[in-house]
């Protein structure tokens, strides 16, 4: 790997990691652009830029935010703007059941047992397998499954850099793929709602809706990968000649055992009572007023529901492991869950007030009118609209990496203008997620990216950013191409991205 010629391709990376450094941080990002869209306003409003809105009829003028009044409105609803944010209390909500369950060590036990109990023929899917499950887990995908996918390759007489690369890829390059909801779900959903109601205001996205495509999305992805890893990446890389000493797994304790047990019945038990509650058509988790599932408190009340289930069966396995020994852990396990939310948090309040100040200012409204007509008389499809929105995505996923950050300040622009397209809020979100996964494996500027260079640093001390890059590449490469190439069929056959997420929105007369 050392001797791989990376002259231009080095010059490259030193160019976008320049480029990508000079940003700053998210949060002071969306205090700068909050300002910008202030002084915007002004300019806008003194050249009277207007439009006609197309579902009122009526003329859409903007709103000056450099005046006294501008400055009254900031004043009085930043709370509002924050505390009222969509993402917000949903994404906490969950995460406090998430942490239950992380912290008590089920999901941590979870991801091992699938890599130990793989046979050699099938460790590759296992790892990719694994490592899209992990994304209902958080960040230990990045922290736990990478390095022991590593050492698990290593164990099996394969080199551990590939192990590392596969991992990476189902863990990262398959980010949005996963057959479980996770924190994303809500998240990305929130932000899309909030965009959405600049032309629709009473319009709902529910964390579900994606759910159809991105669960099948996980079966292209380890199908895909394991082509890569197989045909590529394996054989490019050789049988390891490093000297790093192979490490035994260490295989799960009588506890960690019973502790799954124990979570299985928990989660078999919630299981059989939402079956219970939806399957008959008066079950007692519909609403008489709007009998079908789709329309159900469970699918409205969905974030509860992961709350519930991660909750529930962190607290069978922490007690039967003994993680959880007293009551104080479980709420010790909660509360750590919430500091690691902190930066989210900081990010949230500036990213909130940026698209309120947008949404009041008109100017989104304005700009989506006149966009949408100008893609219009392009006269393109909405196939090849949703392509592009993918590779558009592709590039700013290489400055900012954040999925939520780069979600909020595009969505604002993307979706009510594809909206007036006749392009629905879920197809919008559906394809930025697909551009936002596949980039993540060669950006040198993801924030696990410095992690992922250390892990192979333990198996080769000389690898380099490139040296991740030349092993991530194909991976990338693939997964857009098969991961769009789905997108492109889905939209032909015109099925369901989720449950009530339909491809297309109508305008109402």
């Amino acid at each position: 790997m050392s001797n791989v010629k990376r002259g231009l391709l080095q010059k490259v990376l030193h160019a976008v990691e320049r480029a990508g450094n000079a940003l700053p941080h998210p949060a002071i990002l969306f205090l700068g652009l909050a300002g910008a869209v202030v002084l915007l306003s002004a300019v806008v409003a003194a050249l009277d830029v207007t439009a006609l809105h197309p579902v009122k009829k009526t003329v859409i003028v903007p709103v000056n935010l450099l005046s006294v009044t501008g400055l009254h409105l900031i004043i009085s609803d930043m709370v509002k703007n924050f505390a009222g944010f969509a993402p917000l209390g949903t994404v906490l909500v969950a995460m406090l059941g998430f942490s239950i369950a992380e912290k008590s060590g089920l999901l941590s036990t979870m991801l091992r047992m699938v890599v130990l109990n793989a046979p050699r023929a099938l460790l590759v899917p296992a790892v990719l397998a694994a490592g899209v499950l992990s994304h209902t887990a958080g960040d230990v995908g990045y922290i736990l499954l990478i390095p022991l996918a590593a050492m698990a390759f290593h164990s099996a007489g394969l080199n551990p850099l590939a192990g590392l690369a596969v991992c990476f890829a189902g863990v990262s390059g398959g980010f949005a793929a996963n057959i479980l909801l996770s924190t994303a779900d809500p998240l990305l959903a929130g932000i899309t709602q909030e965009a959405s109601r600049i032309i629709d205001p009473k319009y709902t996205v529910s964390p579900v809706v994606n759910w159809y495509f991105m669960a099948t999305s996980s079966f292209l992805i380890v199908g895909v990968g394991t082509l890569v890893a197989n045909r590529v990446t394996i054989p490019f890389l050789g049988a390891y000649t490093g000297a790093a000493p192979r490490a035994s797994l260490e295989r799960l304790t009588p506890d960690e055992r019973r502790g799954l047990r124990w979570a299985g019945a928990a989660v078999a038990l919630l299981t059989l009572l939402l079956l219970a509650g939806l399957v008959p058509a008066d079950g007692f988790l519909r609403d008489p007023k709007s009998p079908d599932v789709l329309h159900s408190p469970v699918l409205k009340g969905v974030v509860a529901v992961i709350f519930i289930f991660g909750a529930v069966s962190g607290l069978a396995y922490g007690w039967a492991s003994r993680s959880f020994k007293r009551q104080e852990d479980v709420v010790a396990a909660m509360q750590d869950g919430m500091v690691t939310m902190a930066p989210y948090l900081v990010l949230v309040f500036f990213a909130a007030q940026f698209i309120a100040l947008f949404n009041a200012s008109n100017i989104g409204l304005i700009l989506a009118v006149h966009g949408s007509e100008a893609l219009k008389s392009l006269g393109l499809g909405p196939a090849p609209l949703m392509i592009g929105f993918i590779l558009l995505t592709c590039v700013l996923d290489i400055f900012m990496g954040s999925a939520s950050a780069k979600w909020a300040l595009m969505a604002p622009v993307f979706v009510p203008m594809f909206m007036l397209l006749g392009t629905s809020p879920e197809l919008t979100q559906a394809s930025y997620r697909v551009g936002d996964s596949v980039i993540n494996i060669v950006s040198p500027l993801m924030s696990y990216f410095p992690l992922i260079l250390a892990f192979a640093n333990k198996y080769e001390p000389d690898a380099k950013v490139g040296t991740v890059l030349a092993l991530m590449i194909p991976y990338s490469f693939f997964f857009l191409l098969a991961w769009s190439a789905l997108l492109y069929v889905w939209m032909a056959l015109d099925l369901p991205l989720g449950p009530g997420a339909s491809m297309r929105y109508l305008i109402a007369p």
